[in-house]
């Protein structure tokens, strides 16, 4: 069923939600089976998986020189979402990225979520690799997520890439795409950030969920000014619980998210993880409940792999 499917059979009521990271190249799925298991008596309609674009490993020559090679760390994602599927009966959100990814390769990953009867993919740009100033698309790939939207939405209507293929039985994809409340970081303003939502909205996004934060209020301000410019789809709002002392560091560094600053000195004031755990599970369910109360469609969490928060959180939540 389609993410908005969910919502409108819902009807009104807030729905659960999380997202989850592929186990790293070489370790077993079980693993992440056992992340997913405590969250499911919170009936998730939909899990997203997470895809991580290729990475340069170097290797050492035995003439003592470094050979540079590609290699993707966390594969699977089709997979992983299938395995999901079929384990749970819950539906699946594959991330799609731009980086790393030709045209052809997007369309073959697309006609494989079809084929396992996927019917929903979050369209994303991606991040520049760690050796870019900036992000630089592959050859012959999309430079920006509104066109990995407009390439999905061809395919809903039967047109492949080249014109190779031409079929009475088109996909029909329903699009997530990313909303950033505090914009995203490389964009000037929050207005010309609100305009590439937009330009994603209009290439046939069907929602959007939206970057981490921990005020809502920047939330509540984002969907205002969404609104306000012709931007109709659900707008879900994603939550991470903040679990140890450096996230205090890492995560405006990464993300380019505030952190407010009463958290800010909660979390200085302890003096162990154990404790920052517990802040961060009790600000992300007083985050939650005023969503909620707002009458949000979808609670989205952002697990990192690990699901013991989530589920101190949904516990008192849902």
């Amino acid at each position: 069923m389609k993410i908005t499917e969910h919502i409108k059979k819902a009807q009104g009521k807030t729905l659960f939600s999380f997202e989850i990271i592929p186990p790293r190249k070489g370790q077993h799925i079980q693993k992440l089976y056992d992340n997913i298991d405590p969250l499911m008596e919170f009936k998730p309609p939909f899990i997203d998986v997470t895809t991580s674009r290729e990475e340069y490993i170097y290797i050492k020559k035995n003439d003592g020189l470094l050979e540079r090679r590609i290699t993707r760390m966390r594969p699977g994602t089709v997979g992983i979402c299938s395995s999901i599927m079929h384990k749970y009966d819950v539906d699946t959100v594959p991330h799609v990225l731009c980086g790393g990814f030709t045209r052809e390769e997007t369309e073959y990953v697309l006609v494989d979520c079809h084929y396992l009867g996927i019917e929903n993919v979050m369209a994303l740009r991606g991040d520049a690799m760690k050796h870019e100033s900036y992000f630089t698309p592959v050859e012959n790939g999309h430079h920006y997520a509104s066109e990995l939207v407009a390439q999905i939405s061809e395919l809903n209507k039967g047109r492949y890439l080249h014109d190779i293929i031409d079929t009475p039985h088109p996909t029909d994809f329903c699009i997530g795409v990313a909303g950033y409340p505090e914009k995203h970081l490389e964009s000037p303003s929050m207005e010309a950030d609100l305009r590439r939502l937009k330009q994603k909205v209009d290439a046939g996004a069907d929602y959007v969920v939206t970057q981490m934060f921990f005020d809502n209020k920047k939330y509540f301000e984002f969907v205002e000014a969404a609104r306000a410019i012709g931007i109709t789809v659900p707008i879900i709002p994603g939550i991470k619980p903040v679990s140890v002392q450096r996230h205090l560091n890492v995560l405006p560094q990464i993300f380019r998210i505030n952190l407010p600053d009463d958290l800010v000195k909660e979390i200085e004031k302890s003096s162990n993880n154990n404790q920052v755990r517990e802040i961060g599970i009790e600000w992300a369910v007083q985050q939650s409940r005023e969503l909620i109360a707002a009458g949000v469609p979808v609670v989205h969490y952002y697990s990192m792999g690990r699901s013991d928060n989530i589920k101190a959180i949904a516990s008192q939540v849902f």
